[in-house]
């Protein structure tokens, strides 16, 4: 079950809104707890004995380190094998048995695993540094670990972030009115955006190579890159308003990535919480760039090739990730300061490049015969011209999806978002306006979902 979905829309979310305010307000943790571990077993019954293990064992490495003075390192360690030889073990493991020409495990990925053992370690990290206190009551920690608005797809949250807010959360009409908003703004990026070009992507790529004109691919790559932005970022924006709904601040986790300036700006503005993530836990850690020039680029290459494999066991992301280590190495070095030199036209013309043929390296991954290596290889090609610039059948095509284009360009930078400020302080807040916005957009996202059966989303097999 999605957020995107018209079980969550109409059953699941009204029952759970229901149940969490007629509770009394020493109960509303436990509830949103139950909650929680429903919405999981709703997709992922047999996986859900493998979060609460992750969470048992986490709760327990937290007491450890807090009572502990003489080895709290070894419970650290200890904490960081469990956690991450879990992780390894269901993303990795079929791969390593490919390799080794043995038959695959079969167990399949669980949902949302990258998402919420990252949390978990977190938490145990913070905990060691004394960054936070050991949380003693297991029903407070559990909702923690997975707290359904972003159990599977984040923000990833830091416990410091969120400690407070678990026991003491204040709940307004003006609270649950910008969580409403937050909600049904990122359900229409996803479903009313994201899903459409998603659905002109996949009609390119599953062109025979030789009916696959330049043109053509260009624009199918395109139209993936406005999925996956408008795809996470939507369900971001569902997870922070369900979030406030609660009476949850989530941290934000897009900062319209698509207007940045560098590679480096690029990675500032897209999926920021898992950015930071590596950051504090992994760059910071192995010293940063405290050590000289070659310990930090040494670091930012252990950094991207862990951040590559975070995102699933192929070949291509473990290049992705190097992908990225050599653009953002190379902007430490010498080209950061070219590009602030530069128009800005042309430092946004660079970024946009290198990221687009980031998401050809990116989406090719081998989950399917169509997004195989050669596949890519084969689209790249296409990308290049090796089937021709421009056919005169691709006119129809491109002027068919133009206006998506045009809206989506728009759509991901912040114009909407300053022209709705803008006409709400003309009608002195009024709250009629967000309101109607509310409702069109509630109905259209509707509309789609009952008349359309495409309605995937890419950041759920990580």
């Amino acid at each position: 079950m999605v957020f995107s979905s018209l079980e969550f829309l109409f059953l699941f979310l009204p029952l759970t809104c229901a149940v969490y305010l007629l509770a009394p307000r020493r109960w509303r943790t436990p509830v949103l707890l139950a909650v929680s571990l429903v919405f999981y077993a709703w997709s992922e019954p047999r996986f859900l004995p493998l979060m609460l293990l992750t969470v048992s064992v986490d709760y327990a490495f937290g007491l450890a380190l807090s009572r502990s003075r003489r080895r709290k390192k070894l419970w650290l360690i200890g904490a960081v094998v469990f956690n991450l030889a879990l992780l390894a073990y269901f993303k990795y493991s079929d791969l390593l048995l490919s390799l080794l020409g043995l038959p695959p495990t079969g167990l399949g990925l669980p949902i949302g695993i990258s998402f919420y053992t990252f949390q978990a370690l977190s938490y145990v990290v913070d905990v060691y540094r004394g960054d936070a206190e050991a949380q003693t009551s297991p029903i407070t920690f559990a909702t923690y670990v997975t707290l359904f608005p972003q159990l599977v797809a984040g923000p990833i949250v830091r416990y410091t972030e969120l400690n407070c807010q678990l026991t003491d959360r204040r709940h307004s009409i003006t609270s649950i009115g910008a969580g409403i908003s937050c909600f049904v703004v990122g359900l229409c990026k996803k479903v009313l955006l994201g899903n459409t070009a998603g659905a002109v992507w996949e009609s390119i790529r599953d062109l025979p190579p030789d009916a696959r004109s330049a043109s053509l691919a260009w624009l199918g790559l395109i139209c993936f890159a406005f999925q996956i932005h408008f795809d996470f970022s939507g369900y971001s924006d569902m997870a922070i308003g369900l979030g406030r709904l609660f009476g949850f601040r989530f941290p934000q986790n897009f900062n319209y990535p698509y207007t940045a300036v560098s590679v480096t700006d690029f990675w500032r503005r897209w999926h920021i919480t898992l950015s930071e993530w590596f950051r504090e836990y992994l760059y910071i850690p192995l010293g940063g760039n405290r050590r000289g020039k070659r310990r930090t680029y040494l670091n930012l290459l252990i950094v991207w090739s862990a951040t590559g494999l975070w995102h699933g066991a192929s070949l291509n992301f473990l290049l992705w990730g190097l992908y990225y280590f050599f653009f953002l190495a190379a902007e430490k070095a010498f080209l950061g300061e070219i590009l602030k030199r530069l128009p800005r036209a042309l430092s946004w013309g660079y970024t946009a490049l290198v990221v687009l043929f980031g998401w050809l390296i990116f989406v090719f991954d081998g989950s399917t015969e169509t997004l195989s290596l050669t596949s890519g290889l084969s689209y790249l090609g296409s990308m290049l011209g090796s089937t021709g610039l421009y056919r005169p059948t691709d006119l129809y095509e491109l002027s068919r999806n133009a206006l998506l284009i045009a809206i989506m360009c728009i759509a991901s930078t912040p114009y909407p978002k300053r022209l709705f400020y803008r006409l709400y302080e003309s009608t002195r807040g009024a709250a009629w306006i967000s309101a109607l916005l509310c409702s069109v957009g509630l109905l259209l996202g509707t509309a789609y979902l009952v008349g359309s059966a495409y309605n995937p989303f890419l950041y759920f097999r990580f």
